[in-house]
């Protein structure tokens, strides 16, 4: 895998291993692995050869069986969305002609369609290079009666890395001309064996999925990715970007193998005329997985998966974007942090506020803390005069009952900021130390009260809502249980209503969460909400 990824470049074995080293060393770890000359030792090996008579050895051997051909519309790319390839039901040994039609075709330069050959009529636009006999069973626990290539069984055998596995299904996979597989997973493991040509194939961990963009859960094509590797359109699948950086490709020629883990996606690429075999079989994590269990594993890995996209969503601004925008700051406003206030009379009698007055002063504040105060207040400032311009007003101090709210919060619900840097607010919230935040509210609280409401109630998005009651857990933690429990009673009694105030905060926490758990079911399940009316 590229530098710089999380994963180890997947191991290649030149000889077998034994099955107790493959099930504690590789199918324990869940990760891929490849297996020179695992199937060198078939009897297929050398009977089904293209290139010795081994198309006539399986055309006498199962001719007469009646196979679905896959034709596609985007050959030579096979992908798992039905409406993009149809099934067309054949005799074997039709197959088998056509891919030796497709071998003459090759070698002398000229080119056979399906219509020029005495065949079962297939559709007038397909020709030679669009079809494929894929996953076709050899063997099958669940469906045995439809097993119609099972004669072919006793040319393989089990690998002997995989024991005595109970095995899902064996699969006979041949292509006429070079196919492609689209990007998918399975839910299975998957033991990968080729017979006779070469595989190119390219694995991604499941956590790469949201640069895949998988198809909708609910479709009939989930497991699969939904946009091409080669120049994807980054401006409709903009994450596409990062895909090759976390993915890993491997070869496989004739006789080799290759382990695909469960939940790993796999994009396949077939060379001319190539057969392989694939060996599916249930991982104990599924097997083991009790179905009264169901449920709650799915809230604790969505869960996971939320929390993780939320610290994605909240990643530190860098220093220089910080000073770039504070530079921006308009220094008409510090004057008020300086000496005025917005008490309006009223602070310092509310809840004993004078006392800690006279124990803080604004000119004792931190530079960083100082800094924050006054680019927060500039910003409110700034946010209460373009309130007041487009109502045509003189001056307008938002409150909980100023109608302009209701505008306001539905503004921030449906522009659920995408990463901190595209709030100042969060921005700033962010950069500051706890204990510095803190000394910053208090300032807001004493001096500056209906700033603060202002502040909160009017500008704080849901990631800044997310980000200030981290701050405030940091708060938590690092102070003692009076001078908390003294911080968040100044903090809160500066709102005309408190329960407003904390409401609007975790409303806004929570349509940040939200907006998270939209993020994961875009990535991880293709699937798109909308969001839910809810005053924040």
């Amino acid at each position: 895998m590229p530098t710089g990824c999380e994963f180890p470049k997947i191991q290649v074995f030149e000889s077998v291993p034994s099955t107790a080293d493959f099930e504690s060393g590789v199918e324990l770890t869940n990760f891929p692995a490849v297996f020179r000359g695992c199937a060198s030792h078939w009897d297929a090996s050398s009977k089904w050869n293209p290139f010795n008579n081994g198309l006539d050895y399986l055309e006498e051997r199962a001719g007469s069986v009646e196979v679905d051909a896959m034709f596609s519309r985007t050959a030579p790319i096979f992908n798992g969305d039905i409406r993009s390839h149809e099934r067309v039901s054949l005799p074997f040994s039709d197959f088998i002609r056509l891919c030796k039609q497709h071998m003459r075709s090759k070698g002398d330069g000229s080119c056979v369609d399906a219509k020029s050959a005495d065949l079962t009529p297939m559709p007038e636009d397909h020709v030679p290079g669009q079809i494929y006999l894929a996953q076709f069973p050899i063997l099958n626990d669940e469906k045995e009666e439809k097993v119609q290539l099972k004669i072919l069984r006793q040319d393989i055998q089990t690998p002997t890395l995989l024991g005595a596995k109970s095995l899902s299904s064996v699969n006979f996979w041949m292509n006429s001309a070079q196919a492609r597989s689209s990007t998918h997973y399975d839910p299975h493991h998957n033991l990968l064996c080729v017979v006779s040509g070469r595989k190119k194939v390219v694995l991604w961990p499941p956590s790469a999925s949201p640069s895949l963009y998988l198809m909708p859960i609910y479709g009939e094509a989930s497991n699969h990715s939904s946009v091409g590797l080669e120049n994807p359109n980054l401006s409709d699948y903009p994450r596409a970007e990062h895909s090759l950086k976390q993915s890993q490709e491997v070869t496989l020629n004739a006789g080799d193998g290759v382990f695909i883990p469960e939940g790993w996606f796999h994009q396949v690429d077939s060379d001319e005329l190539t057969i392989a075999v694939n060996f599916w079989w249930q991982s104990n994590i599924v097997s083991n997985m009790p179905e009264h269990m169901d449920s709650y594993y799915l809230r604790r890995i969505t869960r996971r998966l939320i929390d993780r996209e939320m610290s994605l969503l909240v990643s530190k601004p860098s220093s220089t974007d910080l000073k770039q925008q504070s530079e921006h700051t308009d220094q008409s406003h510090i004057g008020m942090a300086d000496g005025g206030n917005d008490n309006s009379g009223n602070g310092s009698t509310k809840k004993g506020l004078g006392t800690l007055r006279e124990k803080m002063s604004l000119h004792d504040l931190d530079p960083s803390a100082s800094q924050a105060l006054h680019e927060l207040i500039s910003l409110v400032h700034d946010h209460v005069n373009a309130v007041a311009t487009s109502k045509g007003l003189q001056h307008t101090s938002p409150s909980c009952s100023d109608p302009a709210s209701e505008s306001d919060n539905s503004k921030i619900l449906v522009n659920v900021l995408s990463c901190l840097e595209d709030d100042r607010v969060a921005h700033i919230l962010w950069n500051l130390e706890a204990s510095r935040l803190k000394d910053v509210l208090l300032a807001m609280a004493l001096y500056f009260p209906r700033t603060l409401e202002a502040l909160i109630l009017h500008m704080l998005s849901p990631i800044a809502a997310e980000v200030l009651t981290q701050k405030f857990d940091e708060i938590d933690q690092q102070t003692g249980e009076e001078d908390r429990n003294q911080f968040f009673r100044e903090f809160y009694g500066a709102f005309d209503d408190e329960s407003a105030a904390m409401d609007i905060i975790l409303s806004r926490k929570e349509a940040f969460a939200f907006q998270a758990f939209k993020n994961v079911l875009d990535k991880y399940l293709g699937v798109n909400i909308a969001s839910p009316t809810t005053n924040i």
